[in-house]
């Protein structure tokens, strides 16, 4: 069921529909305004709003880019090991 969240960021409150569980909500919202939070202390009396808006983009868009390659290094390590596993498994049976 769609629920109205409302949240503020910039010293303005926004809100949006969801449908989300309430945890992960919670942790978008917190992970939002604290990114947002961080580039809003650049520099907010010098810095319109808009371009906060973009550089905290930038920063989310930044660390998803280091995420999905940590992520895909990961899989590689665990894949090579699973592989030397199965050969290991494999010549012990022959």
């Amino acid at each position: 069921m769609e629920r109205l969240v409302h949240f503020t960021l910039f010293g303005q409150e926004f809100s949006f529909y969801t449908d989300a569980p309430d945890e992960e909500v919670d942790e978008i919202v917190t992970m939002v305004q604290e990114e947002f939070g961080a580039v809003d202390q650049v520099g907010r009396s010098t810095v319109p709003a808009s371009k906060l808006l973009v550089l905290g983009c930038l920063r989310l868009a930044a660390k998803n880019i280091s995420l999905g390659k940590d992520f895909e290094n990961f899989r590689a390590q665990h894949e090579a090991s699973i592989d030397k596993l199965i050969a290991k498994v494999a010549s012990g049976i022959d």
